[in-house]
């Protein structure tokens, strides 16, 4: 489903050589590893947000390497969320929906139930100020997800969460893998998150991935 065929990366003088990965359809795979490994730099690749000096990125048997972000069917959750502050709930969760030339009609009823679905339809008049982290990294999984995409890349989603709202996110992200309608990357520092939520572990270790030997499920 995903494929990372010996790519190398120049960001900004971090160089990473010869990165290999392969995540079936529909399971999920964590990339782990010290900060400032790579983890996100990789991620960013995948997503098109990261350019590849070297090598190929492949999504459903076809070659993404030079395809803007938009044409990759990739949504993606960024460790802050980015959220935009003076914008409503509803036009955050519309804006990759208005990318792709969705009919507002359309758009208001995929909006509707994608905040259904989270748990945040008391929330779709609100701005992003205010809105506990929680509520942001639903917003953001929402807006992720609203164009159905193929993959999914998430980095360190839970990370800056309490405990009661890292379990209630993490019990959110079981219920995305448990559906098996897309494909997540997904980067931590946490173990414990990583074998709560993947099926494929990968480590990041001197610029390259290697695959656990001891699959979560």
């Amino acid at each position: 489903m995903i494929e990372l065929r010996s790519i190398t990366i120049d960001a900004d003088g971090f160089l990473l050589e010869g990165v290999d990965c392969a995540v079936e359809a529909g399971t999920w795979a964590t990339i782990m590893g010290r900060t400032g490994c790579g983890k996100t730099t990789v991620l960013e690749a995948i997503c098109g947000l990261r350019a590849v000096t070297a090598g190929s990125i492949w999504i459903d048997g076809k070659p993404v390497t030079h395809l803007p972000p938009r044409h990759r069917g990739i949504g993606l959750v960024p460790q802050d969320g980015a959220l935009f502050a003076g914008m409503r709930v509803e036009s955050m969760l519309a804006l990759p929906l208005r990318a792709r030339g969705v009919r507002r009609q359309q758009r208001r009823r995929q909006v509707q139930d994608m905040a259904s679905s989270l748990g945040i339809s008391d929330l779709l008049s609100r701005s992003a100020k205010g809105l506990s982290g929680g509520e942001r990294q639903r917003i953001a999984l929402g807006r992720a997800l609203i164009h159905s995409p193929r993959v999914l890349c998430l980095d360190e989603p839970l990370s800056a969460l309490d405990g009661e709202t890292h379990a209630s996110v993490s019990s959110l992200l079981r219920e995305v893998r448990d559906a098996g309608q897309v494909t997540v990357v997904h980067v931590t520092h946490d173990e414990a998150e990583a074998r709560a939520l993947a099926h494929t572990i990968w480590h990041m270790e001197a610029g390259r991935l290697a695959r656990s030997s001891d699959d979560v499920h």
